[in-house]
């Protein structure tokens, strides 16, 4: 380890100059150094490990010995791994590699996934981690730096952030076709308040939106809700006739076009909200995020379901 720690690359490099030359001269024309000054670097290296790596094999020409060898096949070695950390380096300044943490909010999961498949087809050297959670465990994330970039609805008051519109977000109500108020042209307050409605779990921005448009619709008047913990249990739950949801139209477009479930009319709806793709205001962003980020916002939404 002593031998490791004295080494130096100007050492090797004057070694290497020495073979290729094959000439003392030629090698310090070649580093720009005077020949006593390669003579000074070749002897301190053989000190070092106690072995010649040169030997003469015919007038002022020079050969490596084995132990040279060895030296020069370790230290190309090394020049070619450090060549690609350079590129690397490179790459990453340029933000064309590196790993970027994706945060989405339980309903963005509709669509992240093939978004995250055309940021790989365009840069497939960088790597895109994948996390959903509701709107709280997001933002915790977030403020934890457990995520790089996320999206969701409304940005959070905390932490700061910078947010970026990326498109619409409509919400709408939802119930089976067979259901009574599909038959309406236009549903009332009063119709959907004396109907059973779906809800997601606290800390869900859904139920958040849900609450706040019932409690305007109703004035306060009570409902009967259930709870349920994902959008899927509710769509489920919806189709089997356990009541109708307020959800996010990009969760059901499948539904939707295939006739399981029908959009109800009713004033004030569809609820419409904006997606957003943000990060923490105060935290640098690194090449890759910052290529992810231009590239989600210059899809301007394509991305999400018609």
């Amino acid at each position: 380890m002593r031998r490791l720690n004295t080494l130096t690359f100007k050492q090797l490099r004057t070694l290497d100059a020495v073979v290729q030359t094959r000439s003392l001269s030629a090698a310090a024309a070649q580093l720009s150094l005077t020949t006593p000054a390669i003579h000074s670097q070749l002897k301190t290296l053989e000190d070092h490990f106690g072995s010649a790596m040169l030997y003469r094999d015919g007038p002022n020409r020079f050969s490596a010995t084995p132990e040279g060898d060895a030296l020069l096949d370790a230290h190309r070695k090394c020049n070619a791994a450090l060549k690609t950390a350079l590129r690397r380096i490179d790459a990453l300044k340029r933000g064309l590699t590196g790993v970027v943490v994706l945060g989405v909010v339980s309903t963005g999961k509709y669509f992240a996934p093939s978004l995250v498949a055309s940021i790989k087809q365009a840069y497939p050297d960088i790597e895109i981690i994948l996390k959903d959670g509701n709107r709280t465990e997001t933002i915790a994330a977030l403020t934890e730096g457990s995520i790089d970039l996320a999206i969701m609805g409304r940005p959070p008051r905390e932490p700061l952030v910078e947010a970026f519109a990326i498109g619409a977000h409509p919400h709408i109500l939802i119930a089976p076709p067979q259901h009574r108020l599909a038959a309406l042209d236009t549903v009332q307050p009063d119709d959907i308040l004396s109907e059973v409605i779906i809800l997601r779990e606290d800390g869900s921005g859904t139920r958040i939106l849900a609450t706040r448009f019932l409690d305007r619709i109703g004035q306060g008047q009570p409902y009967t809700s259930i709870q349920m913990g994902s959008n899927e249990s509710i769509k489920q739950s919806v189709i089997a006739g356990l009541g109708i949801a307020l959800i996010s139209r990009h969760t059901v477009t499948q539904e939707l076009a295939t006739g399981r479930l029908v959009e109800l009319r009713a004033p004030e709806l569809p609820i419409m909200r904006t997606w957003y793709i943000l990060h923490q205001a105060d935290i640098p962003k690194t090449g890759a995020m910052d290529t992810v980020l231009n590239f989600i916002k210059s899809a301007k939404g394509s991305f999400l379901p018609e």
